[in-house]
């Protein structure tokens, strides 16, 4: 049983998106859009060894030099809206019980935290309004 080129390309791109999907790494997709840039010259074209592999090759490396750094400037890139926790760094607060050192409640975001102060010698009253500075845990720390 003799299998065609083409088939081979095809073979080799669902291996590599096998190893893309495991891996996770953007590289391997981009090496199946060149097997499969390489299926299509030797299945459609009807093209030779050499260019099935120059095919391969070229698609492969320009995908890899022009998509790979505009991905790792998106990546880099930090979120533009905060969420989470991080959504709530340098919002107000209530004091709904006495706020020091070693701790009590605030009422953050509609929920009732439990709250610590950033200096420890610093005591927060009941009513008081104040900034959440960080959050560790389930605790905000507050000033």
């Amino acid at each position: 049983m003799d299998i065609d080129a083409w088939l081979w390309w095809l073979i080799g791109a669902a291996a590599l998106g096998i190893g893309l999907v495991i891996t996770a790494m953007p590289e391997l997709g981009m090496l199946a859009v060149g097997a499969v840039a390489a299926a299509v010259v030797s299945g459609v074209f009807g093209g030779g060894a050499v260019a099935q592999v120059a095919v391969f090759a070229v698609v492969s490396t320009a995908l890899i030099a022009v998509v790979r750094p505009i991905a790792n400037r998106h990546r880099a890139q930090l979120p533009r809206f905060a969420t989470g926790v991080d959504a709530l760094k340098g919002r107000q607060a209530v004091v709904l019980e006495r706020v020091d050192g070693s701790g009590g409640r605030i009422k953050l975001a509609g929920e009732v935290w439990s709250a610590r102060a950033l200096d420890a010698g610093h005591t927060y009253e009941v009513g008081q309004e104040v900034d959440v500075v960080d959050i560790e845990g389930a605790t905000a720390v507050i000033m």
